[in-house]
């Protein structure tokens, strides 16, 4: 038996775009009563079909709308249309109505500087969504995880998660995680997450680590040094990047990279390009077209370990890719190590599938991002998220056990069916920090790191609650 679930919630969304339509298909799959305004004719058509919400045709800002939405009832107003004005506008008739969360996505305007004339605050906006800032950040921790040397601070700096990119020489490589953990015993550390190709996995006891895979693993701060030289990761490595487009995202990606890899970028405009070689303090600003093989080429590209494509083409950012790789392929010298990963930033989410099938190692959509953002927003309760796992649709999480919980009743080995979609990581009891065991059981008080699925938060947060 677990515990009740949090009460299902209203939701009003504002824009049934890319962001609004993903939005109100998950929460409404979580059972949470979502309506959404939209004024296009047509979009409310093609969602009527797929959307379990109520679908209100009609202007963000025409109160008329509110009032048929029924809006001082609404727990949360997410304004996620295009026009960034509306959406603070929406935000303000929000609080009016004292509406209890109000979430909005703002690209230009920078409300979130210190130093802004209108701020967060002063709109009493509770979450700021900005596109292209989670689109940066997460593409540069994918590089960084793609060349070994993320590390995570957990458990109040006393545990670590680091990512490792799994060699065929590896010793880890095509074993399974028991079969780890029983050779490698001598001190205690947990696989938690593993990324593979486009898919996450949450492995347990009988899984196989393969070649290429991507391996988080959670270890005590002092064990860290044994874990890592066990994963085969340097503390530092010089890993060389070629940035292909230096629009917003690839300018922010650059800025967030350069001090810490070589960085080069290849951008199409003369004029944009001569402006980055200003702006970007460490990064090498060229003019070429990224979709000529011999501009890339003449970049550098058979020297380079990772090739990050931000133009503001879906279908040029995956060919450049396929391209990049074909390349070094077929003309990189005797002995060169093979690319690292090509990471490409596609606008639609079809094209994720599309960027995979068609040779790209990762790709990033800047909606999707946001809108999981939304989603880990909505979906905190009372569990507190410290990180989301880069490459992973996956989260760390640290919670606290309620007396009664259900993940008080009996010890990890027997909830098989937490298996594959939420682990235990590590626990904190008597003053101390500890790596979990199938023999753990977790009592009362006790705080623990997990790991699960981002879909599984709620899940999670049941098994904690008495």
């Amino acid at each position: 038996m677990t515990s009740p679930m949090k009460k299902s919630e209203n939701i009003l969304i504002l824009g049934l775009g890319g962001m609004g339509r993903y939005l109100a298909g998950r929460l409404s799959n979580e059972q949470h009563h979502v309506t959404v305004i939209e004024p296009s004719a047509s979009k409310i058509r093609a969602a009527e079909g797929e959307l379990d919400a109520r679908l209100i045709r009609g202007d963000a800002l025409d109160f008329d709308c509110w009032a048929t939405a029924d809006a001082g009832k609404m727990d949360y107003v997410i304004a996620v249309t295009d026009n960034d004005a509306a959406n603070i506008l929406s935000v303000l008739i929000a609080a009016r109505m004292k509406i209890p969360q109000k979430i909005a996505r703002v690209r230009s305007m920078k409300i979130w500087e210190e130093d802004a004339l209108l701020s967060a605050k002063d709109l009493s906006l509770d979450l700021i969504i900005r596109p292209e800032e989670l689109a940066a950040q997460e593409i540069a921790g994918l590089l960084q995880t793609q060349a070994g040397n993320v590390r995570l601070d957990i458990g109040d700096g006393d545990l670590q998660v680091v990512a490792s990119h799994v060699s065929r020489q590896s010793p880890m490589a095509q074993m399974l995680i028991r079969d780890l953990s029983e050779k490698y015993d001598d001190f205690p550390f947990q696989v938690v997450c593993v990324a593979r190709d486009i898919e996450t996995f949450i492995p347990g006891g009988d899984f196989k680590i393969l070649p290429d895979d991507h391996v988080f693993m959670v270890a005590r701060t002092e064990d860290m040094p044994r874990l890592m030289k066990l994963a085969e990761v340097s503390e530092e490595r010089r890993h060389n990047v070629l940035i292909v487009g230096g629009g917003p995202i690839g300018a922010r990606v650059a800025e967030l990279l350069e001090p810490h890899y070589p960085i080069r970028m290849l951008e199409k405009c003369e004029r944009r390009a001569e402006e980055l070689s200003h702006t970007l303090k460490r990064t090498e600003v060229l003019h070429g077209d990224g979709s000529d093989s011999g501009t890339l080429i003449q970049a550098g590209l058979l020297k380079m370990d990772t090739i990050i494509t931000t133009t503001g083409d879906n279908e040029a950012n995956i060919m450049i890719g396929v391209l990049a790789k074909h390349l070094i392929k077929t003309r990189a010298p005797a002995g060169r190590a093979a690319i690292g990963k090509t990471i490409a930033l596609v606008k639609r989410e079809d094209y994720l599938v599309l960027a995979s099938a068609m040779g790209a190692d990762l790709a990033v959509n800047r909606k999707i991002l946001a809108a999981n953002n939304i989603l880990r927003y909505i979906r905190r309760g009372h569990v507190l998220s410290v990180g989301h796992l880069h490459g992973c649709d996956a989260e760390v999480v640290e919670v606290l056990a309620d007396p009664g919980s259900p993940i008080t009743r009996s010890s990890l080995k027997e909830m098989t069916w937490l298996r594959g979609r939420i682990m235990i990581a590590a626990l904190f009891r008597d003053g101390a920090w500890t790596v979990a065991r199938g023999i753990t059981q977790l009592a009362a008080g006790d705080r623990a790191v997990c790991v699960c699925g981002s879909d599984d938060l709620r899940e999670l947060q049941r098994l904690f609650l008495s």
